[in-house]
C-alpha cells in the first residue's frame, strides 16, 4: 500500500479540485494567462461609432431625441458604411416626429440596419415565463433586421461565452456579432470570445465627429461594419472581461463579431481528452515510481508540464481550440508534493522545530516553567521559575519537584504525586494551589497548573508556576474593602445588611427583637467647611470609636455613609429597653470627642426601629429606621425617635400629595387668587398680590399651607413658580390694557434663584407679555437672600435696572432682616401679620411697627402691613404713618374675575361718575 500513496494522493487532489467547483476557475485562469501571452490585433472591418463623454458634453444629456440618429444614419450611408447595428434601445416611444424621422432614415438605408433585442427579468425571478423581451417599437423592427446583444455573465463576474443567437418567443434571433460578421447558424452552441484580441485596437469614432459630418472620420467608415454604442462611463453599459479588463458593450459586440472574422470562436477540448491526458500521466508515474530516482521524477514532472503548456499555446494560437491542463497541473503539483514528503523527514523536522520552539517559549515566559521525567526529577527549569523560587537552572536540574514544595494549607506536604494524578485525569491540566519555599525558605502560596504527556522516554509532566502572594493580599484587601469602610475600619452598608439579617433570622426562630439603631452627626457639614475635611475624617473616626465603646460586643457598629452610622444590636443583649439604649448612645456624645490636639463636642440624632414591629426583614429594618433618624433630626436633634407607622403614613401621604402636585400642573389644576393693597388713607386700590390657589378636582380647593411646603421642597417648585409669574404677568396685562394700572405682587421661590438666570426669565416675561415693568412688584423672603448673597445680589440688580420692584416680605421674622436692608438693592418692606394682628393690644408690637415704619422711611423704601383685619388697626398704622396696607378688612384672595368685579368695576364707575 505504501507504493501507492502518491497516487491515491493525487487521486484525491483531483477529486477534490472537481467537487469543490476549484475545476472552473483554474482552468479560466489559465487561459486568460494565454490569451495575455497570445495578443494579437483586429482587423480594423469592424467600427465602433462610440457615444462618447465629448458627444454627451456638445450634444446634450442622455437620451437624446430618435432625430439625431436618424441624421447618424444618413452620415454613415453617406459614407458608405457596409452594415450599422445599434446597440441601443430602441423599445419605447419617443417624440412622435423624431420616431418618423428615424423609420424615414431606417428605409433609406433599404435594410442595412441592425436594431437590438435583449430579455429582461420579470417580477418573479427564476421564472423563465416571466422573463420580458424587448424589441424595437414595429415602424422601426419593419424596416431593419433583428438581433439580440444578451451575453452570459460568468460566477466570477466576467464575460467569456459568446451566443450565436437564441430562441425568443419561437423565433431564433442572431446575435449581434454573428448578424455583422455574416453568420447565421441556429444550431451553434455559444463560443469562448478570443480575448487574445487587443480591444484598443479596435476602431473606435466618436458620434459627434460623424453626426457633424467630419471628412476624414467619414473616410474611416467607409466599407466597414458600424456598431454605434455608449462607451461614456455615465451610460453604465460596462462588462468585465478576462484579465481585470472593464469595457462598453459595443466594444464587447466587436472583440465577439471580430472573433467569428477571424474565425476564433474558441471552444474547450473535450472532456476524454482531458481525462486521457491525467490518466497517461498517472500510469507513466506508476510505472516511474520505483524505476526512477526523485530527481529524475521532478525533472520528467516538469518536463510534461513544460510540454503540454507548449501544445496548448501552439493550438490555442492556431486553431480556435482551448485544451483544458487544469486537472494535468493538478496531478503534476500533486506527484511534485508527493515525491517532497517521501524524501523529507517530516516527523523529525518537526520534531526539532517543535522542541526548538518550546525551549524559546519557555525560556522568555514571565511564569514559572517545570518540567519532570516519569521519577519527578526536574528537567527543565525557566528563567521565570528561578525567579520565583530563586534557585538556578543548574541547581535544580535532576532535583525532585517536592524539594520546592513546603507543605498545604493545613499543614500536610504537597506532593507532585497528587498533581500528577490530577493531571493524568484531567486532559485539560490541573490547576491548584500549595505552598512554596523559596531558596531563602520563605513560604509563599503558588498557583500550578499540572499537566503530562507521553514522550519518547515516558510519561512527562509539566506545571506553570505562579507567585500569587501579592494577589492574595490583594484578594484579602478587596474583600475587606468590600466588606468594610475604609475610614473608620466599621462595617459598611453591605456588611450590615448581611449580619441584620442573620440576627433577624435567630429572633425570628427565638421569638426575640433585634434593634436597629441610625444615627448622624448634627451640623458635620460645618465641621467640614470650617476646618476642613481631613480634621472632618478624624472626627468621624473618633465618632466610631466612641459607638462601638458604648454600643458593646454584642452589636454591630457600621458607617452607612458620611456622617451617617448604624448600629445593630440583638435584643437580647441589651441591659434594659431599646429607647434607654438609644438615650444612653445620644449621652454618649456629651464628652467631648478628641481628635489630635483638638477637642470637638458634637451632638446625634438617632432614629430607632425594632423587629419586628418596626420591620420584618433587614431592608425594612434599614429604610423605617431612617425614617425616625429624618425624623429625629427635623424635630429632636440631639435626641431619638423611635420609629412608629404614623411616621411612614406620613411619608407615603407626602409622596401621594407629590404625585398629585405633579398632576396638577399638568392638569392645569393650579390658579391664582389677588388679595387686593390698597392706599391706608384712602383705601385706594394700588396693587394685588397674586397667591396660588390649587382646585382639586375631588377635594376642592386644598390650603396652601398643606402644599406650598411640598411644592417647595419638591422637583415641580421651579416649574410651578414659572407658571405663576407667568401666569401673573399676563394678568397684569390685561388690566393694563383695560386702563386699570394694577401693579402685582409675585412671592418668589428658592428654586428660582437655585437655577437658571432669574434676570433673564424675568425679562423674558416682560418682552412676551408687554407688561409696563413697574406693575411688577417682587417679593423676597430671608431664605432666599441666603442662598448665595454675591449672585442673588447681582440678580436684584439686573431685576431693579429693568424697572421691577423688589419688596422684602415677612420683615421682623428672621434673623438678620436689618441687616439685609443694607447689603441688598430693595424698594420696599412688608411688616408680618405676626405684628399686625395684636398690634392694639400688645404695646411691643406696636413698637416694633412704629419702629420699622420710621427706619422705612429714613431708608426711603415704602412699606406694606399685612394681617389689616378691622379699621382700629388701619387708622393705627395711618397714625405711625404706614402708606399701604393689605388685609381680610380690603379683601380676601380672591379669583380674578372677582377681583374685577368688586374693584376694577368701583374703580370704572367712580371715574365715569
Amino acid at each position: 500500500m505504501k507504493h501507492y500513496r502518491p497516487h491515491v494522493l493525487v487521486v484525491i487532489a483531483l477529486a477534490v479540485m472537481l467537487l469543490s467547483g476549484w475545476h472552473g476557475p483554474f482552468r479560466y485562469a489559465l487561459a486568460d494567462l494565454r490569451f495575455s501571452w497570445l495578443q494579437r490585433e483586429a482587423s480594423g472591418d469592424v467600427v465602433i461609432v462610440a457615444i462618447d463623454a465629448p458627444s454627451i458634453e456638445k450634444i446634450g444629456v442622455w437620451p437624446w431625441p430618435r432625430s439625431l440618429h436618424a441624421q447618424l444614419l444618413r452620415q454613415l450611408e453617406r459614407a458608405g458604411a457596409a452594415d450599422i447595428a445599434f446597440d441601443i434601445d430602441f423599445s419605447t416611444p419617443s417624440d412622435a416626429a423624431s420616431d418618423r424621422d428615424f423609420v424615414e432614415a431606417l428605409r433609406g438605408a433599404a435594410g442595412s440596419v441592425v436594431l437590438p433585442s435583449f430579455k429582461q427579468p420579470g417580477a418573479k425571478a427564476g421564472d423563465p415565463a416571466a422573463v420580458h423581451i424587448n424589441r424595437p417599437q414595429k415602424p422601426f423592427a419593419d424596416q431593419s433586421w433583428a438581433a439580440i446583444v444578451n451575453v452570459e455573465v460568468g460566477p466570477d463576474g466576467r464575460i467569456r461565452r459568446y451566443p450565436l443567437g437564441e430562441k425568443l418567443g419561437g423565433e431564433f434571433l442572431p446575435s449581434m456579432a454573428a448578424v455583422l460578421a455574416g453568420k447565421y447558424d441556429s444550431t451553434g452552441a455559444a463560443f469562448l470570445i478570443d480575448f487574445g484580441i487587443r480591444a484598443a485596437s479596435v476602431p473606435m469614432v466618436s458620434y459627434v465627429d460623424v453626426l457633424h459630418g467630419d471628412a476624414a472620420t467619414l473616410a474611416k467608415l467607409r466599407g466597414k461594419k458600424v456598431i454605434v454604442g455608449g462607451t461614456a462611463l455615465e451610460l453604465g453599459d460596462r462588462f468585465s472581461i478576462p484579465n481585470g479588463g472593464i469595457v462598453s458593450g459595443p466594444l464587447l459586440q466587436a472583440l465577439a463579431a471580430e472573433s467569428i472574422l477571424q474565425n476564433r470562436t474558441l471552444h474547450w477540448t473535450s472532456d476524454v481528452v482531458t481525462l486521457v491526458t491525467t490518466c497517461l500521466l498517472i500510469l507513466l508515474m506508476m510505472l516511474a515510481w520505483r524505476r526512477l530516482a526523485a530527481g529524475h521524477r521532478v525533472i520528467m514532472l516538469l518536463g510534461t508540464a513544460l510540454v503540454v503548456e507548449s501544445a496548448a499555446l501552439l493550438l490555442q494560437a492556431e486553431w480556435p481550440i482551448i485544451l483544458d491542463t487544469s486537472p494535468l497541473y493538478t496531478a503534476i503539483a500533486a506527484y511534485l508534493a508527493a515525491i517532497a514528503l517521501d524524501e523529507i523527514a517530516f516527523l523529525g523536522l518537526l520534531g526539532h522545530i517543535a522542541e526548538s520552539r518550546f525551549h524559546r517559549i519557555a525560556m522568555s515566559l514571565g511564569d514559572g516553567l517545570i518540567c519532570t521525567d516519569q521519577q519527578h526529577r526536574i528537567t527543565v527549569w525557566n528563567p521565570g521559575a528561578e525567579a520565583i523560587f530563586g534557585y538556578t537552572s543548574g541547581e535544580m536540574i535532576g532535583q525532585p519537584f517536592d524539594i520546592i514544595c513546603a507543605g498545604g494549607a493545613r499543614g500536610t506536604p504537597f506532593s507532585i504525586r497528587d498533581a500528577a494524578n490530577s493531571a493524568w485525569a484531567s486532559p485539560g491540566g490541573a490547576v491548584m494551589e500549595f505552598e512554596g519555599r523559596r531558596k531563602s525558605g520563605e513560604v509563599f502560596p503558588v498557583e500550578a497548573c499540572f499537566s503530562g504527556w507521553q514522550g519518547t522516554d515516558g510519561f512527562q509532566y509539566g506545571a506553570v508556576l505562579r507567585d500569587i502572594s501579592v494577589r492574595k493580599r490583594e484578594a484579602a484587601r478587596i474583600r475587606y474593602l468590600a466588606e468594610y469602610d475604609s475610614l473608620t475600619g466599621l462595617a459598611n452598608r453591605d456588611t450590615l445588611h448581611g449580619s441584620l439579617s442573620a440576627m433577624v433570622s435567630s429572633a425570628e426562630g427565638s421569638g426575640t427583637g433585634v434593634a436597629l439603631l441610625v444615627l448622624g452627626l448634627d451640623g458635620f457639614q460645618h465641621i467640614n467647611d470650617m476646618l476642613g475635611h481631613a480634621y472632618g475624617d478624624r472626627v468621624l473616626q473618633a465618632v466610631s470609636e466612641r459607638l462601638v465603646e458604648e454600643a458593646g460586643k454584642e452589636a454591630l457598629v457600621a458607617r452607612l455613609s458620611g456622617d451617617e452610622f448604624a448600629i445593630a444590636i440583638p435584643c437580647t443583649a441589651l441591659a434594659g429597653e431599646v429607647a434607654a439604649f438609644a438615650e444612653r448612645i445620644t449621652r454618649a456624645f456629651d464628652k467631648p470627642l478628641v481628635t489630635g490636639a483638638r477637642e470637638h463636642r458634637v451632638k446625634v440624632s438617632v432614629g430607632v426601629a425594632v423587629y419586628p414591629e418596626g420591620g420584618r426583614n433587614a431592608d425594612e429594618l434599614l429604610a423605617n429606621s431612617h425614617l425616625a433618624f429624618c425624623r429625629a433630626k427635623a424635630t429632636c436633634r440631639g435626641g431619638h425617635v423611635m420609629f412608629e407607622h404614623a411616621i411612614r403614613q406620613e411619608l407615603e401621604a407626602r409622596l401621594t400629595l407629590e404625585a398629585e402636585l405633579s398632576l396638577a400642573i399638568e392638569r392645569d389644576e393650579f390658579e391664582l387668587f389677588y388679595q387686593p393693597q390698597v392706599r391706608l388713607v384712602d383705601g385706594g386700590l394700588i396693587g394685588a398680590e397674586a397667591l396660588i390657589r390649587w382646585r382639586h378636582p375631588e377635594r376642592g380647593l386644598v390650603s396652601p399651607a398643606e402644599f406650598i411646603p411640598v411644592v417647595n421642597a419638591s422637583a415641580i417648585s421651579e416649574r410651578v413658580a414659572a407658571w405663576v409669574m407667568q401666569t401673573a404677568c399676563k394678568q397684569a396685562r390685561r388690566w393694563e390694557l383695560a386702563g386699570h394700572g394694577v401693579r402685582v405682587g409675585i412671592n418668589l421661590s428658592p428654586s428660582q434663584l437655585q437655577s437658571g438666570d432669574l434676570a433673564r426669565t424675568v425679562a423674558d416675561i416682560l418682552d412676551a407679555t408687554k407688561l409696563t415693568p413697574s406693575l411688577l412688584e417682587l417679593e423676597v423672603t430671608e431664605d432666599i437672600l441666603l442662598i448665595d448673597e454675591k449672585r442673588v445680589l447681582d440678580i436684584f440688580l439686573r431685576i431693579q435696572a429693568l424697572g421691577v420692584r423688589i419688596v422684602f416680605d415677612d420683615f421682623g421674622t428672621g434673623y438678620a432682616s436689618l441687616s439685609y436692608l443694607k447689603k441688598f438693592p430693595l424698594d420696599g418692606l412688608k411688616i408680618d401679620r405676626s405684628f399686625v394682628l395684636d398690634l392694639l393690644a400688645d404695646s411691643d408690637d406696636a413698637a416694633i411697627v412704629s419702629s420699622t415704619v420710621g427706619l422705612s422711611k429714613q431708608l426711603g423704601l415704602s412699606v406694606i402691613a399685612e394681617g389689616i383685619e378691622n379699621r382700629a388697626i388701619a387708622d393705627l398704622l395711618v397714625s405711625m404713618g404706614c402708606g399701604e396696607g393689605q388685609g381680610y378688612f380690603f379683601g380676601k384672595p380672591m379669583p380674578a374675575h372677582d377681583f374685577e368685579a368688586r374693584f376694577l368695576a368701583e374703580r370704572e364707575e367712580a371715574m365715569a361718575g
